[in-house]
């Protein structure tokens, strides 16, 4: 049962890989060697694919007649393995896989195979999009809280007009001057009269009075 259960957990482990990498034959049926006539080059071979970093080259050739190994694009121009990157691999079939972005140079060191067209040169590009690091998240700024203005002190309203004080125009009293003639001198009289005939006055003035 338990090898049952890891016999599944490795299979699915290589599916992963292999979904993971994409493994290219150089040359498909060519294989690595000698191009054998004009009308088939590395270059063209190349060109019509897209290499990712982590894909895998696999170099078919014949052991003993053919080797590969990666140089800089300078001895790549010059057929030399001068400063060579890793070790020459003289044992067929040939495995490199593509660790980094840019370009890459393979020859065959045999004779003058690399000169006759014995070589390869890729671009491999980086599972991201331009090579680039993903963007850094910018923390949300703080939102500025507003500052709620102070209610304003309400201004009094305008003074009501003062009720003037001034004091009416003094009405002139009553003329107090007495009537002229005879009836001026009735108030003089009365103060003479007894209180009996005072009573009485003007209506009996003869009939009382003239005791």
């Amino acid at each position: 049962m338990m090898k049952a259960v890891f016999g599944a957990m490795f299979a699915v482990m290589l599916l992963h890989c292999a979904a993971a990498q994409t493994v290219h034959i150089v040359g498909d049926g060519v294989g690595w060697e000698i191009p054998p006539n004009n009308s088939f080059s590395y270059s063209n071979w190349a060109s019509g694919k897209t290499f990712m970093v982590g894909d895998i080259l696999v170099f078919n050739f014949m052991t003993n007649q053919h080797d590969v190994v990666r140089v800089p694009q300078a001895s790549y121009d010059a057929c030399t393995q001068d400063n060579a990157i890793g070790s020459v691999i003289t044992a067929g079939p040939a495995n490199f896989t593509l660790d980094s972005a840019g370009s890459h140079y393979y020859i065959c060191t045999f004779g003058r195979h690399c000169e006759f067209g014995q070589k390869l040169a890729v671009t491999a590009v980086s599972s991201t999009p331009g090579g680039a690091n993903p963007p850094m998240s910018t923390p949300p700024a703080t939102p500025t809280v507003p500052t709620t203005p102070s209610p304003a002190s309400p201004q009094p309203d305008a003074c009501a007009p003062t009720p003037s004080t001034t004091p009416n125009a003094e009405v002139p009293a009553a003329s107090m001057t007495p009537p002229a003639g005879p009836l001026r001198l009735i108030p003089l009289l009365l103060l003479r009269l007894p209180v009996s005939c005072s009573l009485c006055y003007p209506l009996e003035w003869p009939s009382f009075c003239n005791t």
